[in-house]
């Protein structure tokens, strides 16, 4: 077996923010392997973080992010458990990156349960006339249309999306590896994202509209 040595255990520490135990074991356990120690840490954190999803996060922190010179502007409230953590580098680092994403991938929802019951129906509706217009057998178009909403799912929700910096990730996966590395539970809880100018063109069309109503020039 390697010898594990202090700086193995150190470098190990600093890059998975592991307690120094567990940073030991899973190097002994890998036999000096970083890359193993790595997995072993992370399926270890994974088991762990499942186990605090249902504690409640009432602390936390509301951040910002201004995007394309004031262009796209992000709110988003992420909670955890105590004010501690959320005064710590690696919490401020999640919501940090959450807001950075949510301005570039524009997620509409935070879960999936969130979207509503109408507008899955209406992308299964979609989905159904493009396998029947794409000559699709009947047998398979129900199929067809809930593998198509599933791929809605990762557009359009926030912890189901690629995560911008690594998409071999999603954002629930970065959120899950948070909560392994400071051991309490975190939630995003929401978010607002607006986008300079966003519907004031369809507005200024309905006024117009209204306008030309009022004047009798339209029925």
């Amino acid at each position: 077996m390697a010898e594990i040595s202090a700086t193995m255990v150190k470098d190990l520490r600093e890059k998975t923010g592991a307690g120094m135990m567990d940073c030991k074991k899973a190097l002994s356990e890998s036999g000096g392997d970083f890359g193993k120690a790595e997995e072993y840490l992370r399926k270890k954190g994974l088991s762990a973080a499942a186990k605090k999803a249902g504690r409640a996060a009432t602390e936390g922190a509301v951040a910002s992010y201004i995007h394309m010179g004031g262009k796209i502007g992000v709110l988003v409230e992420v909670n955890c458990e105590t004010d501690f953590v959320a005064r710590t580098d690696g919490f401020q680092a999640l919501v940090k990156d959450l807001s950075m994403h949510i301005a570039a991938a524009a997620p509409q929802f935070v879960r999936r349960e969130e979207v509503p019951a109408e507008v899955i129906e209406k992308e299964m509706e979609i989905a159904r006339a493009q396998a029947r217009e794409q000559k699709k057998p009947e047998a398979i178009i129900e199929k067809i249309a809930t593998g198509k909403v599933e791929k809605f799912y990762k557009d359009v929700v926030l912890l189901e999306q690629p995560f911008v910096k690594d998409d071999k990730k999603t954002v629930q996966d970065l959120v899950t590896e948070t909560v392994a590395k400071i051991g309490e539970n975190v939630q995003v809880r929401r978010f607002a994202r607006f986008v300079l100018g966003e519907g004031l063109e369809k507005k200024t069309e309905n006024l117009a509209e209204e306008v030309a109503k009022t004047a009798g020039l339209v029925k």
